[in-house]
C-alpha cells in the first residue's frame, strides 16, 4: 500500500509529465490566456499553503514548505500579471507627436 508521501510524490510527478506536454504543444498565440490560466492556478496553490500552514499542530517542516510554495506561487502570479500587461501594452496604439 502506498503512503501519502509516495501517493503525493507520484501524482506530482505524472501531474509534471502532463503539464509540461500541454505547455509545449501550445501556440504562441495562446500565450497570454496560457499565463492567466496559470496565475489562477498558482492562486489556488497560494490559498492551499494558506490552509496547510495556518493548520493547528502543523509542523515545522510542513511551515517551512509552505512558506516556500507561498513565497514561489506569489512571484508567479506577480510575475505573470507583469508579463502579461507589458505583452497587451504592445498592441495598443502609440499616439502621434505633433
Amino acid at each position: 500500500m502506498l503512503s501519502n508521501l509516495e501517493l503525493g510524490l507520484y501524482v506530482f510527478m505524472l501531474a509534471t509529465f502532463v503539464g509540461l506536454e500541454v505547455i509545449r504543444k501550445v501556440s504562441p498565440l495562446l500565450h497570454t490566456p496560457l499565463m492567466s490560466l496559470t496565475n489562477a492556478i498558482s492562486a489556488i496553490s497560494v490559498v492551499g499553503a494558506i490552509l496547510i500552514t495556518s493548520q493547528q499542530g502543523a509542523t515545522m517542516l510542513s511551515k517551512t514548505l509552505g512558506f516556500i510554495a507561498i513565497t514561489a506561487a506569489v512571484t508567479n502570479i506577480v510575475s505573470g500579471f507583469l508579463i502579461t500587461d507589458r505583452m497587451l501594452k504592445m498592441f495598443k496604439r502609440r499616439e502621434e507627436k505633433k
